[in-house]
């Protein structure tokens, strides 16, 4: 009888080891590949930061959803003598030609943030290759310069997104610093966000019709510049050959043995 219960107690043992074990492949096996996804060095990335050995900073604004504010921030650079990066979607290009042209016109960097505001990573290549350059086009058209950096909505990217742009002659550009100035907490939060987390190299998300932009958009760049850095587009910040993205997405420059 005792060797009888010893039995069905080490069988049952081994039931129980036999659907842990089991089930710790199964979840071993769906996890494997978000890991190899994560680990993956072939995963391409957008510039967010740049190695500078200067001082310099770029701030930029995307342009998707008005227009009520972006010519007091042209007055407020003016004033301040900062030339800043634009980032339009087409059919704001296209609701608002003369302030594309001012834009211009006022030495700032005029650039591509696609045509319908998608999310780039669930089209295919032929839909973002359109979705570029049918607004680079129609800046160009009005401008005379075609865009040369591309900022994708949403952040959102993919190997297949970085890929068609660069073979389109762009280059996919996001952020390291996020001012959150959609969020409207108010000026100081995003005066107070942008100023602690900069640094050389920094790249700035601003809105153009963020609520509160005319109030904090002095107060950064006073700040910024009174901490010594040059405010620059990104045309500028950024190295057009011999460089690398490392892992963090800051652009470096390629060595020798690289």
């Amino acid at each position: 009888m005792r060797i009888i219960i010893i039995r069905k107690k080490v069988l049952l043992g081994l039931l129980i080891f036999s659907v842990v074990f089991g089930a710790t492949l199964v979840y071993s096996k769906g996890m494997g590949n978000h890991i190899l996804s994560v680990m993956n060095k072939d995963k391409l990335l957008p510039i967010y930061c740049v190695d500078a050995e200067e001082k310099k900073v770029a701030i930029s604004f995307d342009a998707a959803w008005g227009d009520q504010f972006t010519d007091g921030i042209l007055k407020i650079l003016d004033r301040y003598n900062v030339k800043a990066t634009f980032f339009l979607v087409g059919f704001w290009v296209d609701k608002y030609p003369d302030m594309v042209k001012k834009i211009h016109e006022k030495g700032h960097d005029v650039e591509n943030h696609s045509t319908t505001h998608p999310h780039m990573s669930k089209l295919s290549a032929e839909q973002i290759a359109h979705e570029l350059n049918t607004t680079s086009d129609k800046i160009e058209n009005l401008t005379g310069v075609r865009p040369t950096l591309f900022r994708p909505p949403f952040g959102d990217y993919s190997n297949k997104v970085i890929e068609t742009i660069t073979a389109n002659h762009h280059y996919v550009i996001q952020w390291d610093v996020d001012s959150l100035d959609w969020k409207e907490l108010g000026a100081q939060p995003v005066v107070d966000r942008v100023t602690r987390n900069v640094k050389k190299g920094s790249i700035v998300l601003f809105h153009n019709n963020a609520k509160y932009v005319l109030e904090y958009l002095p107060l950064v760049i006073e700040r910024l510049q009174k901490q010594g850095y040059e405010i620059v587009p990104i045309s500028q910040l950024i190295m057009k050959e011999n460089y690398y993205i490392d892992h963090t997405g800051m652009q470096r420059k390629m060595n020798n043995s690289q």
